[in-house]
């Protein structure tokens, strides 16, 4: 074989592999009952619940966080991250949550904050000047 088909045939193949890689972090959004069905790791996307109760407390365990999330179908439930509570964590919109169920808690290993917009206010206002 030539050493272009030699280097044809590597770049297919690792391509191949990053595809095969990539794939297996996309999943679909469970609900929290869905997620103690599955009994594994899942994603849940849902909204933080302000009005329950939110328990840091770094001097006694800066690595627990717990919380309350609402899941797509509306059912809420407690949420334990085992780190660090993440900056500007109350101003978030929407909480995707990676994890399992433990129990009656979802145990998140990772977390990922949909924040309000800092340009949101001047994008309301470009679009009401542009209607004018």
């Amino acid at each position: 074989m030539k050493k272009i088909h030699l280097l044809g045939i590597a770049v297919i193949a690792v391509a191949i592999g990053i595809l095969i890689s990539i794939s297996g972090d996309v999943a679909t959004y469970a609900t929290f009952d869905q997620a103690s069905e599955a009994g594994g790791i899942v994603k849940i996307a849902g909204t933080l619940e302000k009005s329950k109760e939110m328990i840091y407390d770094p001097a006694v365990d800066p690595n627990y966080f717990s919380f309350w999330i609402a899941d797509a179908s509306g059912k809420s439930n407690k949420v334990v991250l085992l780190r660090d509570k993440p900056q500007d964590f109350e101003m978030s919109e929407q909480v995707v949550l990676t994890g399992a169920m433990k129990g009656e808690e979802f145990v998140a290993t990772d977390v990922l904050l949909k924040c309000p917009s800092k340009y949101k206010d001047e994008e309301i206002a470009l679009r009401k000047k542009a209607n004018s």
